[in-house]
């Protein structure tokens, strides 16, 4: 019975405390989740020997959910990337089985009308991964025919469907300039709770008040202990609008699933750090 829980980073300005040498601040991020999401992998594909000290940094239980690049899924929407996608698979390849999923977010212009790209697209995935899909398009969440027939597509590859749950972000008035901000580049669907798969992923996206994310992810405790019991094994994101304080409540996220289910695997221990001395 395995809860992974993670940030959309591995890194940032408020954890400096936790992660005092910056080439191992993948490693101490580790020991505090045991997942995170790849976003910069859609920026640009990193070096081989990055992908390496990655690997290095971490246990091999540990999970990458790992994003497409953009010209893949963005710029050419999956079509004629056969070359882009094995350059990128073959610089990931050092990441094992930390690879939990390829990552496939698409841009919310992809509809219905493409769900036969996306068929051919995910059938050329190597078997050794799995696949994740996580689409932004109105018709997916409105058209309840359009929905089926996402499922079932991604049902006949193995696939799951990422749901990315904003609800609580888009909840009344943005309060401070980061939420503002958070509005203007994060979906506004509704709220998705169906997994596919033994290995569903949430994103939950909260608010700057860590009491108001607390209580927004209730509904998601209940969801992530019955899949618990059903033997899946979830993989939880916890996003805030200027992600300073996710790395304490992706933990607290888990201590409360925790709570419920006391058989579960506790996290990690945090690696220790201490201010320098001179002596």
């Amino acid at each position: 019975m395995r809860l992974h829980v993670g940030c959309a980073m591995w890194t940032h300005a408020a954890w400096q405390e936790y992660q005092p040498v910056a080439a191992e601040r993948l490693r101490h991020y580790a020991s505090w989740c045991t997942a995170v999401e790849g976003n910069t992998t859609f920026y640009a594909t990193p070096t081989r020997n990055t992908v390496e000290s990655w690997a290095k940094q971490t246990d091999p239980d540990f999970r990458f959910v790992i994003k497409l690049p953009k010209p893949i899924t963005h710029e050419r929407r999956l079509q004629g990337v056969e070359v882009e996608l094995r350059t990128f698979l073959d610089a990931m390849q050092p990441l094992g089985p930390r690879i939990h999923a390829l990552w496939v977010q698409l841009p919310g212009s992809f509809g219905p009308t493409d769900l036969g790209t996306l068929a051919g697209f995910l059938r050329t995935l190597p078997d050794s991964y799995r696949s994740a899909v996580e689409v932004r398009h109105p018709a997916f969440f409105e058209n309840d025919s359009a929905a089926r027939q996402l499922e079932q597509l991604l049902a006949r590859v193995g696939a799951e469907w990422v749901p990315f749950d904003t609800t609580l972000l888009f909840e009344g008035p943005a309060e401070s300039a980061a939420e503002a901000e958070a509005r203007a580049k994060k979906p506004r669907v509704p709220r998705r709770t169906q997994a596919l798969t033994e290995f569903p992923i949430v994103r939950y996206h909260g608010r700057d008040s860590a009491e108001r994310t607390i209580a927004g992810w209730q509904p998601w405790l209940e969801i992530v202990v019955a899949w618990l019991h059903e033997g899946r094994s979830p993989t939880v994101f916890i996003h805030t609008p200027d992600s300073a304080s996710s790395l304490h409540l992706a933990r607290r996220f888990h201590d409360e699933v925790r709570a419920r289910l006391p058989e579960l695997e506790p996290l990690p221990d945090p690696i220790p750090t201490e201010p320098m001395t001179l002596f």
